[in-house]
């Protein structure tokens, strides 16, 4: 598969870089992080053009990187300034260098054409700014699976009954009808149960003595963000779709970052409506959403396995898979568009620099 590439995606918390040199992987691209001696943060390939050692086996000189095998150094740009024992600098002696932009205690990172990197694409969510809303930061999930696979799980509201029937699921939603949309690049997928049992989830921090009104509303901005709003209501309240603030309610945040072919990074966190100065319950929340997560990597890994080995039989299509569907469909737009935009600048400048070659997702 080929990956959205003109699209920002989670480096990972701002807190977590500093000056050290962090070496990462983004589909499939080596990258090293530091900051400057100001505290700017800066994204390089980490890889000396000289003979490839990783310059994040080198040490920081100032705002500069020294290659650890022959002292070749590289400015916040990519651009070598000093190669030991010449006055010449070869002009094949750079690295790149990947636009980064901080919001919110998040550091992105842009992996196409540096030109393209406009800030104002970053995702927000307005619950940022609101009163009322806490957010409280999760961890980096490391997960062997595809990311497509990672991100269909985050557009099917129905296999929470199946996976996480402790914390975010229970039998009563199991035959309850999801609707799934498209809004340009946004894929939304909802379900309402009504007066049912809570989930363990609002058991816990619901404090409900009865039965709920439930939402799970599951909205993917491709090609990387997914937010889950979802919540519960006493259902004596007969709440309507815009007053769930009335409710208990939470924004899951999942910022998924390709590693290659074959593994996802799941940069979590959440915004929650009660006790918003109360760290500790963010703590606790944090708690079930780990144990939640963690059967999600068991199901994606496992059927990462099975995909890697040959079909017996096609493959079976059932109605909640068209969030899924709707999303692969997105991707797969976003892809070419950016495959048509390389074709028109490989024929702009007369064919000089070589196209690369781009699988379009099935």
């Amino acid at each position: 598969m080929s990956f959205v590439r003109n699209a920002w995606y989670v480096a990972g918390w701002a807190e977590n870089f500093g000056r050290a040199l962090t070496p990462l992987t983004i589909m499939d691209d080596a990258i090293v992080i530091y900051r400057t001696e100001d505290g700017r943060a800066v994204a390089l390939a980490d890889e000396c053009p000289h003979k490839r050692l990783p310059l994040s086996k080198g040490k920081l000189k100032g705002d500069a990187v020294e290659c650890g095998y022959h002292g070749l150094t590289f400015d916040c740009l990519g651009n070598c300034i000093r190669v030991p024992g010449q006055t010449t600098v070869p002009k094949a002696a750079f690295v790149r260098s990947y636009p980064l932009a901080e919001r919110r205690g998040i550091l992105w990172i842009w992996m196409g054409e540096a030109e393209a990197a406009d800030p104002d694409l970053i995702f927000d969510l307005p619950a940022f700014d609101e009163a009322g809303w806490a957010p409280h930061f999760g961890d980096a999930l490391e997960i062997e699976s595809n990311y497509l696979n990672v991100a269909e799980n985050l557009c099917d509201p129905a296999h929470v009954s199946f996976v996480h029937p402790t914390t975010l699921g229970n039998p009563e939603s199991e035959d309850v009808p999801i609707e799934s949309h498209r809004e340009d690049k946004t894929v939304i997928t909802s379900r309402w149960i009504r007066d049912a049992p809570p989930v363990g989830f609002f058991k816990a921090f619901g404090n409900f003595q009865g039965h709920v009104d439930r939402w799970h509303y599951y909205l993917f901005h491709a090609p990387c963000v997914a937010v889950i709003d979802f919540g519960s209501a006493d259902s004596t309240l007969k709440i309507g779709e815009d007053e769930r603030d009335r409710g208990v309610r939470l924004f899951a945040l999942h910022f998924l970052t390709p590693v290659s072919e074959t593994r996802t990074i799941d940069h979590w966190m959440h915004l929650r409506n009660i006790a918003q100065d109360d760290e500790a319950m963010g703590d606790q929340m944090n708690a079930q959403f780990r144990l939640a997560f963690d059967e999600d990597k068991e199901i994606l890994e496992a059927v990462q396995q099975r995909e890697a080995r040959p079909r017996r039989q096609p493959p079976v299509r059932i109605a909640i898979d068209r969030g899924a569907n709707l999303l692969r469909r997105v991707i797969k737009d976003m892809v070419e568009e950016e495959i048509d935009l390389e074709d028109a600048l490989h024929r702009q400048d007369g064919g000089e620099t070589a196209r690369p070659v781009r699988a379009v997702p099935h």
